[in-house]
């Protein structure tokens, strides 16, 4: 039998094999299906088989001897790979092996890097498919590191099978085979700390160059950590090892361990120490002065155990005890006045006599008088003892019986009388009770009075209850925080009475109605809710048919009412695309990126700001509140990404140090203000990230509710406070002698200055001058107001004093009240029109601003307009992809391309720095998609400009050109 190789040697005569390493190479495809003077010659054999054999003869044409056409066999598919070859390394010097197999097929060859492979380096084994009947050929190849080694050029070597049948050829897909590697040295080795007990501690691993990359683990005292096992360590995806809060059982030698195919390599040992400095224990109790009388001394200890300092911590600073000066009064014993005069002699006979222990009394602990308080003594000298049987004989006679019936007449009726006495009592009881079950519900006009009179309830009450029905213990009270009014009554409270508070009632409550049910843990508002009896509640509910409930834990907690503020909220319905709710013309703005919201879910989402009269101000001691206290939710809603709120802030922050301590704050269902994070102090379980900017700050976060960010100085520097100064007068004609200008002092947001524009609206003010800012420093110093240079000829200010101010605290505090001040003027006469004046605007030892007012009284003033804010423009709802200037398909492509860490940090951390988002990485680090979320950042931070001309210039600043080419292709850059 001949081979076709030799056939394909006999006809075109020996090629000269190409060497490449180990394996030979020739330049034309071996195999093919058929050759000049090759008879293929069929027969079966002794056992049945049907066998095939191709005879060599010569060039003779036998074209008039063979019959036109053969009988045809079923035409055989092209070959199908059943297996591919797969990447490979080579390890050290061991030849990496490429297996193919393809059924059906005639001969099956490898390629590599573009020339075919030697015959003779190919391991061939061939079988039959007992299912299908057809051949199934499998080859190997055996590729040596030298082989690899002399490739030269960028691309890497592969190799590929193609195999043939009568009906073609088919490739299998490309195979590279790689030198597998590990250098020695680490790039980043972590290095050995000491930090305090319960801080969040990083030790950084950068992993040597390795093919394939190394996988890296960390060692801790040589047991391999696992934070599946231990929650408090965290590894990100740069191969960092986080520690959320280091405890004493973390001291301990970390190491850093990378290895892969090749090797495995330790880095050098960190050691963590965790310490714990010193802490006081509680002050005993004073001892007893030691001085019995007079001047002496008290002392209590207290001992550096709580805690006891630990590896080298801190140990306590001030003294152990302390030591006061105490004055003990010295006893007195006490002493007996002189003896009283004697009685007159009485029926037995004596006579009484008395004294008293005060002469002195005892005190201090002085001692009592010894002896007896009384005496007495026979004042007939032994006369008296035969009066005295006598008188005994007489006392012994029978009552007379008229004298007995009066007797016990008498006791009957008293016992009557406590009969009658005790039933009366009884029935008191039982009305008192009663008024406990049913009460009276009292109109506003009566709830602003100081006090609220309970009295029992009549038939004729219109608004009484039904008293078959029970009070409804379940029903959610409408909480009022704030100084408005307090509810409180006691159990034992015998008049029923509801103390308030004073000057807040002074303000209307129209259609307030307060149900009061009388029990001592029970007390509950309500609030007309729909329709045109209270326009301002707006009702938030559950899209699938649940109601929100903006200050429960849970979504699905009842209907709940919240009140909706003309210009001052929004809401709409969001589903898994995301949206942004944008509170016009504020600044105030809510961004929720897609897929926040699970697939199938729909909520109606609402944003507010919160009324400076409806809410508690979040700042302690000289903290000041620095934003509007504003509301997103449903508060209890499950969020998949974190969603960004942004809130404008009026906090100088261009000096050069910083001077501010800011806090971002949350209000709890029942009212109170917490501490969510302060700016700098981040740690793993920070549950926002905060990023400020000059006028804006974006919270990042996954949990909906009220916030507010307050602030206070940082020493030693005091800190300011951005205001503004507007200047209002009355906008038609006057027609008195009497006028007035009102300055206002407001925070310098968007928001603030809204509220002051539609309050003079609805007064009827016009703003005169363009709003003025001013710099309120941290300082203790008033706000002065004062007018000057008036034409006292035409003109009379009827301010007594020569300036007015408003109090530090009133403007720290950040109260969102308006604050302003009234100058009242007085013409001479209706003839004059012309006012000009200055209003000097300053704190004391401070900055200041003066007003240049030249205007005509009798001229009709144009109505003030709002003025242009950030934001201004947008709508206040948007829905889906039009509320994103980033599309879809780019974010996703951005996201693919930096999510990946690379060893040259050309990643989502390099994208951070050049946006600015580089504050606190952890945070994004601990996020699936950090390049996501700092995406989403952007997106908030840009709401106005988001032309993506920032976005293109950090990544074109990265070297990212393949997602600058989709941005262009796709975007509008």
């Amino acid at each position: 039998m001949v081979s076709p190789r030799e056939v394909q040697a006999g006809r075109s005569g020996p090629r000269r094999p190409v060497v490449g390493g180990g394996l030979k190479y020739q330049r034309t495809p071996p195999p093919v299906s058929s050759f000049k003077g090759l008879v293929k010659y069929a027969g079966k054999t002794r056992g049945g088989k049907l066998t095939s054999r191709f005879i060599c003869t010569d060039s003779t044409d036998y074209s008039e001897v063979l019959p036109d056409s053969f009988p045809s066999a079923p035409a055989e598919p092209l070959p199908e790979f059943q297996l591919e070859p797969e990447d490979g390394f080579i390890v050290k010097n061991r030849p990496v092996q490429l297996r193919c197999r393809a059924s059906p097929a005639t001969q099956i060859y490898f390629k590599c890097n573009g020339e075919w492979v030697n015959q003779n380096d190919h391991v061939t084994r061939e079988s039959l498919d007992q299912l299908t009947g057809l051949v199934v050929r499998e080859v190997d190849i055996s590729v040596s590191r030298t082989q690899v080694e002399e490739l030269f050029g960028l691309e890497d070597f592969w190799c590929q099978c193609v195999a043939w049948s009568s009906a073609g050829t088919t490739k299998s897909s490309r195979a590279y085979v790689r030198i597998a590697y590990l250098r020695k040295n680490f790039e980043q080795e972590p290095l050995g700390r000491e930090v305090r007990l319960e801080q969040e501690v990083l030790l950084q691993c950068r992993p040597p160059e390795g093919m394939p990359p190394a996988e890296v683990d960390w060692l801790k005292n040589e047991d391999t950590i696992d934070p599946a096992q231990d929650s408090n360590f965290l590894m990100t995806i740069d191969h960092d090892l986080i520690i959320k809060q280091a405890r004493l059982s973390d001291t301990a030698n970390y190491t850093c361990v990378a290895r892969n195919q090749v090797a495995k390599r330790r880095s050098s040992t960190a050691t963590l120490i965790v310490y714990v400095s010193g802490g006081w224990s509680s002050w005993s109790e004073w001892s007893e002065c030691n001085a019995r009388c007079g001047r002496g001394w008290q002392r209590r200890t207290r001992s550096c155990t709580n805690p006891a300092p630990l590896n080298g911590g801190a140990f306590c600073e001030g003294p152990p005890f302390q030591r006061v000066t105490c004055t003990t009064l010295c006893p007195m014993d006490g002493g007996w006045t002189e003896w009283a005069k004697w009685s007159a002699c009485g029926t037995e006979c004596t006579h009484w006599r008395s004294r008293e222990c005060q002469a002195p009394p005892p005190r201090n602990g002085g001692r009592h008088c010894i002896g007896s308080m009384m005496d007495s003594k026979n004042c007939t000298e032994g006369l008296c003892t035969r009066n005295k049987k006598v008188s005994i004989e007489q006392t012994s006679h029978p009552l007379d019986p008229g004298m007995g019936v009066a007797v016990y007449s008498g006791l009957v009726g008293a016992l009557l009388l406590c009969v009658v006495l005790v039933l009366c009592v009884g029935v008191l009881a039982y009305r008192r009770s009663c008024r406990h079950l049913h009460g009276d519900i009292t109109d506003s006009s009566s709830a602003l009075t100081a006090t609220f009179n309970y009295k029992p309830p009549r038939q004729d009450n219109p608004h009484l209850l039904h008293p078959s029905a029970p009070p409804d213990l379940t029903a959610t009270a409408g909480t009022f925080r704030g100084p408005l009014f307090s509810l409180q009554q006691g159990a034992n409270d015998p008049h029923h009475k509801i103390p308030m508070t004073t000057s807040p009632l002074l303000d209307p409550l129209p259609n307030l109605k307060i149900k009061v049910y009388n029990s001592s843990t029970v007390s509950s508002l309500e609030l007309p809710a729909g329709g045109h009896g209270d326009p301002e509640i707006l009702s938030l509910k559950h899209v699938d048919g649940h109601s929100g409930h903006p200050h429960s834990g849970h979504p699905h907690s009842g209907h709940q009412t919240l009140p909706r503020e003309p210009g001052h909220s929004t809401s709409a319905t969001l589903g898994n695309l995301g949206g942004r709710l944008t509170i016009p013309n504020t600044g105030v703005s809510l961004l929720v990126p897609p897929g926040a919201i699970a697939q199938g879910k729909f909520y109606e989402m609402y944003l507010l700001i919160n009324k400076w009269e409806k809410t508690t101000l979040p700042s302690e001691g000289s903290q000041t509140v620095l934003t509007p206290v504003v509301s997103c939710g449903p508060s209890g809603m499950l969020l998949s990404h974190p969603v960004v709120l942004t809130l404008p802030h009026c906090a100088q922050l261009d000096t050069p140090t910083p001077d501010w301590t800011l806090t971002l704050k949350t209000q709890t269902h029942q009212g109170a203000w917490e501490e969510v994070l302060t700016l700098g102090e981040e740690s793993l379980s920070s549950p926002c990230y905060l990023q400020l900017e000059e006028a804006n700050c974006h919270v990042v976060m996954e949990q909906l509710g009220t916030y507010c960010l307050v602030g206070q100085s940082c020493p030693p520097q005091p800190a300011c406070k951005r205001l503004q100064l507007a200047l209002f007068a009355p906008r038609a004609p006057c027609l008195s002698l009497d006028y007035s200008l009102r300055i206002y002092c407001t925070q310098d947001s968007p928001h603030a200055m809204k509220e002051v524009l539609e309050l003079e609206r609805s007064l009827g003010g016009v703003l005169l001058e363009e709003p003025k800012p001013l710099l309120f420093k941290d300082s203790y110093h008033n706000l002065r107001l004062s007018i000057h240079d008036i034409p006292h000829s035409h003109w009379r200010s009827k301010l007594l004093a020569k300036y007015q101010e408003i109090p530090f605290y009133h403007i720290w505090s950040g109260s969102q009240q308006p604050l302003y001040c009234t100058f009242s003027l007085e013409r001479g006469s209706l003839a004059v029109s012309q006012l000009t004046c200055k209003i000097c605007v300053r704190q004391v030892e401070g900055e200041g601003q003066i007003f240049q007012l030249h205007t005509d009284i009798q001229e009709t003033l144009a109505p003030c307009s709002p003025l242009p804010s950030g934001g201004g423009g947008l709508p206040s709802s948007q829905v889906g992809s039009y509320a994103f200037r980033l599309p879809t398909s780019i974010r996703q492509k951005i996201c693919a391309s930096l999510d990946a860490p690379s060893a040259r940090g050309c990643d989502w951390r390099m994208l951070a720095h050049s946006l600015g988002f580089d504050r606190y990485l952890n945070y994004f680090a601990t996020k699936p998609s950090p390049t996501g979320v700092l995406l989403d950042l952007w997106e908030a931070s840009h709401q106005g400009d988001a032309d993506l001309v920032s976005l293109a210039a950090a990544l074109e600043e990265m070297g990212k050109s393949e997602v600058l080419v989709v941005m262009t292709m796709d975007g509008d850059c």
